[in-house]
């Protein structure tokens, strides 16, 4: 069997962990080389020391465009070209509600979760143009992106925002052969949660392990969702697999915005039990039959 991405070259932003180092493994397992970009250097050193020479890092603040354009231009010097560029980097950002906003905070979140994705289009853009061979950029957007009460308000608008971009940049960058496309994961276990608390980072590995049984209860397939999940969802919309795909998001939750998120028959019940009355119709489930 042919590997999907076999002669690509991808660059990864925040490739060093989490999702970024599952889709960058997912990458190379399918034939491509990959240009890393983190501001972690130790996990990066780390990483293309245990994956290999088809693996590349190069430190990368993604807020400042003169680093993306430099990861983008690595990527050509080491490889010889650029087909594939997922922005990925991303943190939980400015942790306050919209009455207690801190408009810095909100203008942080969003240079690191919207603004980076927008370079990344930009610079990642204009090296397949000028290549002429099309490629494929994969962004990564949250289900807080459609759907409130999963994060804070800077993080939400950020999320939302990236699935226009991905819109935007089709009907400019579809002339070209390239495809704009979004994987919206849902509660996928990494670490991120964790940062930004004072959790030490010898512990995020238990702190992962430890969101697998509440995780569990909360999704409707029964689990929580894993890194190499949201990988294989990039790699569809990398690969040319979704050739005629551009302009979409693709949900990776385990059904968790697909239901209400409670038992509606335990609300019925409840006003059935204000009411006084004990003999309901079955239909509405054991939560709503009272004693």
């Amino acid at each position: 069997m042919t590997a999907e991405l076999q002669g690509k070259v991808a660059v990864i932003t925040g490739g060093a962990s989490g999702i970024g180092r599952a889709v960058v493994e997912c990458f190379l397992a399918e034939g491509a080389r990959v240009v890393v970009g983190d501001i972690d250097d130790v996990a990066g050193e780390k990483l293309k020391q245990e994956l290999g020479d088809d693996v590349q890092f190069q430190r990368t603040d993604v807020r400042r465009a003169d680093d993306i354009e430099a990861l983008v231009a690595s990527a050509v010097s080491a490889f010889g070209k650029l087909d594939i560029m997922v922005n990925n980097a991303g943190a939980v950002g400015e942790p306050t509600g919209l009455l207690d906003l801190d408009p810095d905070g909100f203008s942080r979140t969003c240079d690191l979760l919207l603004r980076s994705v927008v370079l990344g289009h930009t610079y990642a853009g204009r090296q397949m143009r000028l290549q002429g061979t099309g490629g494929s950029i994969v962004s990564l957007s949250s289900i807080a992106g459609i759907q409130g009460g999963f994060a804070a308000p800077s993080y939400d608008a950020a999320k939302a925002a990236v699935i226009q971009v991905a819109r935007t940049a089709t009907s400019e960058l579809a002339q070209y052969g390239i495809r704009s496309n979004v994987v919206l994961p849902g509660m996928t276990r990494t670490p991120i949660m964790a940062r930004g608390t004072k959790l030490d980072p010898a512990l995020y590995e238990d702190f992962v392990e430890a969101l697998r049984e509440p995780f569990a209860e909360f999704h409707p397939l029964g689990r929580g969702g894993d890194p190499r999940d949201i990988a294989n969802a990039v790699l569809y919309l990398a690969s040319d697999r979704s050739s005629f795909v551009t302009g979409q998001y693709l949900i990776v939750d385990g059904g968790l915005t697909s239901v209400f998120s409670r038992d509606l028959g335990e609300v019925v019940g409840k006003a059935f039990e204000i009411m006084g009355v004990d003999d309901i119709d079955p239909r509405f489930g054991s939560a709503a039959r009272l004693k």
